[in-house]
């Protein structure tokens, strides 16, 4: 696939979004039940509407990265507007397809709000997604509600005086997972990919792979310094010390669980070996996650170096 030419930058002021994308109403944020924490002066996060909403307020206009579920919309909009004072969105990033993340593309989509993700995840809100180990099935969003500027690799962009870039993380939560790193404010959102308190969920109905959340957490580690802090698709921000903790801890799985593969464990298998008991007091409890390890694992076995028995 062609790498995509972007335009980066502020759209210009005469094809500024002038739709309102929701009403207001009596009912305050803390009414029901988001927190809002100011991580910035001008950038906020909204947390408690499904997924973490990070909100940019500039006089060029509200960015947002990821706009909570479809349930919380309404509220986390509300919000948006109450804490701005803008009645529109200009620029909404995906940092990847699932619901708890692009739950405001229909409302903001359709006022015409510039929707930045990663293509792939543009593909799979355009179809059909079975993620089988939920046992569920996604409908299509229509053609409004999807992104509408894509990209396969990173750019950058300049948004009412901070600079914005942004990044593809291969394969880790979904195959279509992205960073985005407001480099004056020292913050990078990366959604899913980052779980502080417990195991990370691998989504391998739609690429996720614990290889690639491996790698992820090293480049975000690479990406920021000790001061920055990682906002994740929803929960606690975390610390530098906080995605350490996570790089060595999917580190030290992937590496056992590709052994108990060569062994030719099955995920049942793997799950009563107790492979993580060791970690599982700071993680939690480990049986989706390792099940859901297993499908990429046996994928790439031959990758890995590993010869199933």
């Amino acid at each position: 696939m062609q790498r995509r030419q972007f335009i980066t930058g502020v759209l210009p002021a005469t094809v500024a979004v002038c739709t309102p994308w929701v009403s207001l109403s009596s009912a305050s944020a803390a009414e029901v039940g988001l927190q809002v924490t100011t991580l910035a002066p001008g950038l906020s996060l909204i947390s408690g509407g499904g997924g973490n909403v990070v909100v940019l307020d500039t006089a060029a206009g509200v960015l947002l990265v990821d706009g909570g579920s479809p349930e919380q919309s309404p509220s986390v909009l509300q919000a948006v507007r109450k804490l701005t004072g803008k009645a529109t969105v200009h620029t909404l990033f995906n940092t990847h397809w699932h619901w708890d993340q692009t739950g405001s593309n229909k409302t903001l989509g359709a006022a015409g709000t510039r929707i930045i993700a990663h293509e792939n995840t543009r593909l799979w809100l355009g179809t059909e997604a079975n993620v089988k180990w939920q046992q569920r099935i996604y409908p299509r969003l229509p053609v409004q509600a999807r992104p509408n500027k894509t990209f396969y690799t990173n750019d950058t962009l300049q948004f009412g005086g901070e600079q914005i870039d942004y990044g593809y993380l291969p394969q880790a939560h979904t195959d279509g997972d992205i960073y985005v790193h407001l480099r004056k404010a020292n913050v990078i959102v990366a959604g899913d990919v980052l779980s502080r308190d417990s195991y990370p969920v691998i989504d391998y109905s739609t690429g996720g792979y614990i290889g690639g959340l491996t790698d992820a957490a090293k480049a975000l580690l690479q990406l920021g310094n000790e001061q920055t802090r990682y906002v994740p698709g929803s929960g606690a921000l975390l610390s530098r010390t906080d995605l350490q903790a996570q790089a060595d801890m999917l580190a030290a799985v992937q590496s056992r669980l590709s052994k108990l593969l060569a062994q030719g464990m099955s995920a049942q298998d793997m799950v009563d070996a107790a492979p993580t008991q060791d970690l599982d007091a700071r993680w939690g409890d480990a049986t989706l996650f390792v099940r859901n390890a297993w499908p990429g694992l046996v994928a790439r076995a031959r990758e890995l170096g590993v010869s199933i028995v």
